[in-house]
Order: C-alpha cells, then sequence, then structure tokens
C-alpha cells in the first residue's frame, strides 16, 4: 500500500511539473507573438499586427492583455466598433483594469454613445480617483448628454490641473450658457493668458465678447505651412461652430463644425467632438 501511494506521487508530482512547464511555454509564447504584433503596428503592418494579436488570444483566450492589444489596434486605426468588441471581452475577463474602462468610454463616445461613455469614465475614475481633475473628456461627454451642472464642474475641476488652457474655459462656458445664459457665461468666463496655441487666444476673445468671428478665422489662417494651417483652422471652425451655436444660431454652427468636421477634418479626440457633435444633432432634429 505504502510502495503503490509513493509512486502515485511521484506521478503526480511529474504531472504537475509538466503541466506548469507547458503553461509558462504558453504563456511565454502569447508574450512573444504580443510583442511580435506591435512590433508590426508600430512598422505599418496593421493587418499583421491584428493577426498576430488574434494568434496570442487564441493562444490563451483567458488573458485580457491580447484583447487590450488588439483593441488598441483597433482604436487605433479609427475602428471604435471593433475596439468596443474587444474592450468588452477585456473587462469580462479584468472589470478592474482601469485604462480598458477609459478606452472604451472613448470608444463609447466616438460612436455617440454618451450615456455608456459617461459610465465607463465614471468607472475609471472610482478605480483611479486622483485622475478625476484631468478628465475633461467626462466634461465634453457631460455636455452632450444635457448634464450641464456636472459638465461645468468638471471643467472648475480640470482648471485646477490645467490652468492655460482654452478649450476648458470654452466647454465651461458653454455649460453655463446652458444653465444661465450667454451674459452669466461671460461674467464667469476663466481667464486664460498661457495658451499658445494659434488661434486659441483669439478664441478665448472670442467667447469674452471682445473678438469676432473673422478675427479667428484670420489669425488661425497665419502659418508656416499648409499643414499647421489646416489645423489651426480646425480647431477656429469648431469653436466658432460652438460659439453661434451658444448664441443660438443653430445654422452658422452646423455650417462651422462641418467645415471642422469635412474639409480641416483631424483624427484625434477633438475631431472626434467635431463628428459626434454632427451626428447628436441630426438625430435631435
Amino acid at each position: 500500500m505504502a510502495l503503490k501511494l509513493q509512486s502515485g506521487l511521484i506521478g503526480l508530482f511529474c504531472f504537475v511539473v509538466l503541466t506548469a512547464s507547458v503553461f509558462a511555454g504558453e504563456k511565454a509564447d502569447h508574450d512573444n507573438v504580443l510583442s511580435r504584433a506591435k512590433a508590426a503596428y508600430a512598422d505599418g503592418n496593421r493587418e499583421e499586427a491584428v493577426k498576430l494579436a488574434t494568434q496570442a488570444i487564441a493562444s490563451e483566450p483567458k488573458n485580457p492583455r491580447g484583447y487590450f492589444t488588439r483593441a488598441r489596434f483597433h482604436e487605433e486605426s479609427r475602428d471604435p466598433a471593433k475596439a468596443l468588441l474587444d474592450y468588452n471581452e477585456v473587462l469580462k475577463l479584468d472589470p478592474n483594469m482601469a485604462e480598458a474602462w477609459q478606452h472604451r468610454g472613448s470608444e463609447h463616445f466616438k460612436l455617440g454613445h454618451i450615456q455608456e461613455s459617461i459610465s465607463d469614465f465614471d468607472k475609471f475614475i472610482d478605480l483611479v480617483p486622483q485622475q478625476a481633475p484631468y478628465h475633461w473628456q467626462r466634461g465634453i461627454a457631460y455636455y452632450y448628454a444635457g448634464r450641464f451642472k456636472e459638465g461645468r464642474k468638471q471643467f472648475e475641476s480640470h482648471q485646477t490641473v490645467n490652468p492655460n488652457d482654452v478649450e476648458n474655459a470654452v466647454w465651461h462656458f458653454l455649460c453655463v450658457t446652458r444653465e444661465s445664459g450667454v451674459e452669466k457665461a461671460r461674467s464667469v468666463l476663466i481667464p486664460i493668458k498661457g495658451d499658445a496655441r494659434i488661434p486659441m487666444m483669439k478664441v478665448h476673445a472670442l467667447f469674452a465678447g471682445k473678438a469676432e468671428p473673422d478675427d479667428v478665422l484670420k489669425v488661425a489662417s497665419e502659418g508656416q505651412s499648409k499643414s499647421e494651417i489646416d489645423h489651426q483652422l480646425f480647431y477656429a471652425h469648431l469653436y466658432l461652430g460652438l460659439y453661434f451655436e451658444s448664441l443660438g444660431d443653430k445654422a452658422k454652427g452646423r455650417k462651422h463644425i462641418e467645415i471642422a468636421a469635412g474639409t480641416y477634418r483631424t483624427d484625434d479626440y477633438m475631431g472626434d467632438v467635431a463628428r459626434v457633435h454632427l451626428q447628436l444633432r441630426s438625430k435631435a432634429q
């Protein structure tokens, strides 16, 4: 009886060692494939990168990092619907991965899912509360959700960590306007002195009632290269659109945001804001 037990224990030990070795090998292979996927993406081989990430997921379907990596590829490739599906899988496997809540919130926003976006941003802040003042994206989502008081508070909080950002002052203005009117918004417009980006200080003057729309366009049209001027004109038209809308001139507002989202399109978060703005306003008509 004792001899049989000893033999069984030896067999069990060998099985455990062999199993651990197999798992270690699978883990190493998973990480290696993900590293290759990231390198492929960095080299511009996007299809190969996604293929490798998918291979890594297949090797370890319970590992959220594979899904997260593929989601990031889809996000960077401007495919929010596919990114969203992968972030869903990440959060099923690891609901405490804060960065996944943040990224999924951004992808929801790009698809016009405003309430879902706010919910994900809230969860991110629950997990990383020190990031709350930095979360201007949540402030913008609050604005489009019609939660203007919360948006105003978010931008006031953001001002404490980013005091030289005209855009923050403008979104605060927009929320206050919806709560209390333009005159009140002008009276509490956050003062900005150090935003060196063209044409942001002229945009600030516009919202303060100290400049005209043509002044913004004139400043934005000056630069060293076409790409630089186009970038400046994107912001000029975006904020002119928001300015006119805040005054109640929806037609002029839409015209300028259409120019921002079309002629001067940018593939970044504020470019997404312009596109989502048009999407949401079209639905409201």
